[in-house]
């Protein structure tokens, strides 16, 4: 899997960041949680998603600046390779949704 970063709190990719895959998905790299499949990354990072989309998985508030997010574990050596998280990260696959307001027309 091949990976365009889009945005993170750090530019040596140590931390919470947002990739976007060559399967037209996003891939979080965020802090571990108890379970392999939910990461938990800061709500800044939504700022780098592209425009018109969101995640299309559901965020919850921690409540303390942070969101957790439920995904497919991210097992393909090429991306883990380009991610590198430090041993308290890991990194899911979720699908793109396309953003939907209610006060657009309909359809949008």
């Amino acid at each position: 899997m091949k990976l365009e970063r889009l945005g993170g709190d750090s530019v040596n990719g140590q931390s919470p960041t947002l990739f976007h895959s060559d399967r037209s998905t996003y891939v979080i790299q965020g802090w571990r949680t108890d379970r392999v499949d939910t990461i938990e990354i800061p709500h800044r990072l939504i700022q780098f998603l592209k425009p018109g989309t969101c995640f299309g998985a559901t965020l919850h508030d921690s409540g303390h600046g942070t969101f957790t997010v439920t995904g497919e574990p991210v097992t393909d050596p090429e991306a883990l390779g380009r991610i590198q998280p430090p041993d308290h990260e890991t990194a899911i696959e979720v699908t793109i949704g396309r953003e939907r307001r209610r006060d657009a027309p309909h359809g949008l």
